[in-house]
């Protein structure tokens, strides 16, 4: 027996979700029969396509081989229809963009409620996550990250540079006279990035400032600004994420600075679709004019 598409897009679900249940909702089936699919699915093809284990379903190696064909499949679905249906003025359907969590919480929400308020049709997910996203597995359709990956089968795209600076509450800065230089910092209780959790040498930052320990750190952005707001220490902060924070002050500015990049990735193949490219091609210029509007206000 041949697999059919409805089996596939049941094992492309289980792929990136990981879970029965996942898939489930994400195709709007019970658990049980996207198990019965995926049975069907190993029993037309012969082989195992997922390691079972408590901690969910992982690929074998016959699955990442299916996997490769199974994006394909699906990308000339998406293409075949949009050919069909033809070129629109107004975006439609279903887009996930995945974000470190900074870009996630502090820029996306304007830039994508202004692309959803002009296409009624189009439903935005955004994928907020303390890591790398991975687009081969279809986790999102398109990502932005802070290093350009150099993969064959992704396209990357630079969207804008951005900087940072080093901030603290007025109450901590006025318990701390004594911050005259950058020589000062080890004196003082830092905020940042979990060390083995840092998912990207660019996200580093205390590290280029000569700082081994964090007495205080978290994953998340919002969690490190709050905890500076809260008084409890320097943080190093996104210019673009002052404006939502205006109890910070910038410390030591004409000193201590950093500056990065935001990337569109995307998979190569995905440039056949005229929709995803339009919706590219709008995210990219609404994060480069909102970091500019928000740094100019910080």
């Amino acid at each position: 027996m041949d697999p059919n598409w409805d089996d596939m897009k049941v094992f492309l679900a289980v792929a990136r979700e990981e879970t029965l249940s996942g898939a489930g909702r994400r195709l709007k089936l019970d658990a049980a029969t996207a198990g019965r699919r995926i049975q069907r699915l190993e029993s037309a093809l012969g082989t195992p396509l997922f390691v079972k284990s408590p901690q969910g379903y992982a690929l074998t190696a016959a699955g990442e081989r299916l996997m490769e064909h199974a994006l394909g499949a699906e990308q000339a679905m998406r293409a075949g229809s949009e050919a069909l249906t033809g070129p629109s003025d107004r975006l439609s359907g279903q887009i996930r963009i995945g974000a470190p969590d900074g870009c996630a919480n502090y820029l996306l929400p304007q830039v994508c409620a202004a692309l959803s308020k002009g296409n009624p049709d189009l439903d935005i997910q955004i994928v907020a996550q303390p890591r790398v996203v991975n687009l081969s597995r279809r986790e999102a359709d398109m990502a932005i990250s802070v290093s350009p990956p150099s993969v064959q089968a992704l396209t990357v795209q630079k969207i804008t540079d951005y900087h940072l600076h080093l901030v603290a509450a007025r109450s901590f800065l006025d318990a701390h006279p004594d911050l005259a230089s950058g020589t000062d910092l080890k004196g003082h209780r830092l905020i940042g990035y979990i060390p083995d959790m840092i998912f990207d040498a660019e996200l580093d930052y205390l590290r280029d400032l000569g700082i081994e320990r964090v007495q205080l750190a978290s994953n998340s952005v919002a969690v490190q600004l709050r905890l500076a707001a809260e008084g409890a220490g320097l943080c190093v902060a996104h210019d673009f994420a002052l404006p939502a924070h205006p109890g910070l002050t910038k410390v030591l500015p004409g000193e201590i600075g950093l500056t990065r990049s935001f990337y569109l990735v995307r998979h190569r193949g995905d440039r056949q679709s005229a929709r995803l490219s339009r919706f590219a091609a709008a995210l990219a210029e609404g994060v480069r004019l909102e970091v500019a509007r928000l740094e100019a206000m910080a």
